[in-house]
């Protein structure tokens, strides 16, 4: 009699086991679920670092969101009139939104129709990095940020004074910080 209760004690035990070891799976797809297309914290994030990056494409992929990593690594576009930066105008100071790199100052900001932020100088000579964009049969010069490459818009020469230049940025590109006072 007594080797039957250790052995139902047994076969309880490890129902129970079984049971916990089930529910903990359950547990952790439904974690892997919620955060299968979320991104990991960016390391490369830093507002204060201003050493060049060096990042793979792979590990971009991992710590971005994929609708800005689309437009930072693979030069997308965002559409026009639809970011929440194009048209705003409060005091601050925009930084890359991939790296944390400061790209403008609020006072370099105007308000032009064609629906992306619009620039008429950076913020200072190595924020922003240009190279020829000779893409969709158009000749344009890229902006890209001078500490990750991340691609931020197009620089044209129909701008205000004093520069006659207007960086057209995707506001998915970047990152704003109103200021505090």
């Amino acid at each position: 009699m007594k080797k039957s209760i250790d052995s139902s004690i047994f076969t309880i035990l490890l129902f129970a086991i079984c049971l916990a070891s089930c529910a903990q799976n359950k547990s952790a797809e439904k974690q892997d679920l919620n955060t299968k297309n979320k991104p990991m914290k960016n390391p490369y994030f830093s507002k204060t670092d201003k050493k060049k990056l060096q990042v793979s494409d792979a590990e971009w992929k991992k710590v971005l969101s994929p609708d800005l990593y689309a437009v930072a690594r693979n030069s997308e576009t965002e559409p026009a009139f639809t970011g929440k930066l194009w048209s705003a105008e409060t005091k601050g100071t925009y930084y890359c939104a991939v790296c944390g790199n400061q790209l403008f100052r609020s006072n370099q900001k105007f308000i032009s129709s064609c629906g992306w932020p619009s620039f008429f100088e950076q913020e200072n000579k190595l924020s922003i990095v240009f190279k020829k964009d000779n893409s969709y049969g158009m000749q344009r010069i890229e902006a890209l940020c001078g500490r990750c490459d991340s691609h931020l818009g197009h620089l044209f020469d129909d701008g205000p004074e004093p520069t006659g230049k207007r960086y057209c940025m995707n506001a998915i590109s970047l990152e704003f910080e109103p200021d505090t006072k």
